[in-house]
Parts: structure tokens; sequence; C-alpha cells
């Protein structure tokens, strides 16, 4: 018997920013995202250890790049044909590069994904 099931295709799914997370542009377009630490562990952490309040993630240039196209709209399709237009040949190889970056960003819950106006 055939299996019947069609596999969804990564690219068409919608990422959308967790809310729980905020980010800065600088002024030369480079994104940092800002990760308050909390909880009693990181509190000892930044008495005892010195550790900082807010975590900061700097993004490199096409990170920063891709970080504002993320605007629960976009599928990873429509961001990785701007990717193309903007970085040409050196993006290459686009879609698993694309899908591997924010199979990342979903793995550290900076963003999630939605599918036909759905959460998955």
């Amino acid at each position: 018997m055939a299996n019947n099931k069609k596999s969804d295709n990564y690219l068409n799914y919608i990422p959308c920013y967790n809310d729980e997370y905020s980010f800065d542009i600088d002024d030369e377009d480079k994104v940092t995202i800002l990760i308050e630490n909390k909880g009693v562990f990181n509190r000892l952490a930044q008495k005892y250890l010195k550790k900082p309040k807010i975590t900061q993630i700097h993004l490199d240039e096409m990170g920063s790049f891709i970080w504002p196209l993320i605007d629960g709209t976009r599928s990873v399709y429509d961001i990785s044909l701007l990717v193309k237009e903007e970085f040409g040949e050196s993006a290459e190889p686009l879609y698993n590069r694309i899908v591997t970056y924010m199979r990342t960003l979903e793995s550290y819950n900076f963003v999630t994904m939605k599918k036909d106006g759905g959460q998955i």
C-alpha cells in the first residue's frame, strides 16, 4: 500500500517573532536579539558571578538582513528569494542554508513557525 501522506515543505512555513524576546537594529542595520535572564538561578549568577541581566545575540550580515523580513506574512521561500536577490551566489546553497538558519532560530525559540494560518 502506498503512503498517501503528503510531506510538508519547510519553505512554505511562515516564521513569526517570539514575543518573549526583543531586538535592536543599529545604525549599520545590524540586529541584536536581547534575552532577559530571569529565574532564581540567573539571579544568583547575576549577583555572585557578575553575569549580565540581558544577554545579547549579535547576528551576522545575512542574519541581520533576514531578521527584519520575518513579519508573519512572508514564507521561508519568500525570504529565500529576497536573500538570493541581495547576496547572489554568496548565499548558495540557498535553500539548505535558509532552512538550517530558520530551524536554528526556531530551536532557540527566537521564532515560531506557522503553516496555513495555524501554529505548528
